[in-house]
């Protein structure tokens, strides 16, 4: 069940993400070309993303148990460091260079856009990447 519960969770999202714009490069570019032709859309996209999760996570921190009886796992760190400042700095590169960031590539890839391919690829590479320099780290 929690398969298919996630997997709904998905494919809510992909929609979302498309029927908001975010799937879109040229779109989410202008959103980020402040010195341009902005375009505030996205801030509205953002805010209401923002507005659903605060209402979700003051939920779920008043429970146990997911609503499938799943144990609840929230965040714990709260720490600002060095390795999430790069991390973000990293992320948003990425995102203002090629227009979009990992849940709209996905969407993008599954609907046989060419272009996703190389970014799914890149993004697959930084995972291994990180992977592997986390493990360097632990020895």
């Amino acid at each position: 069940m929690s398969f298919f519960t996630a997997a709904l969770a998905g494919v809510i999202f992909g929609f979302g993400l498309l029927l908001s714009g975010m799937a879109n490069p040229g779109k989410v570019q202008g959103f980020l070309d402040l010195a341009g032709r902005w375009d505030p859309s996205l801030a509205m996209v953002m805010a209401g993303a923002i507005a659903v999760g605060v209402v979700g996570f003051t939920v779920a921190k008043r429970r146990a148990h997911s609503l499938l009886k799943l144990p609840m796992q929230l965040p714990t760190v709260t720490k600002i460091d060095r390795r999430l400042l790069i991390g973000s700095a990293l992320f948003g590169i990425g995102w203002g260079l090629a227009g979009v960031c990992p849940g709209p590539a996905l969407v993008t890839l599954a609907m046989g856009i060419p272009q996703a391919i190389v970014f799914v690829v890149a993004m697959l590479a930084g995972m291994q990447l990180l992977r592997f320099m986390q493990s360097k780290e632990k020895r």
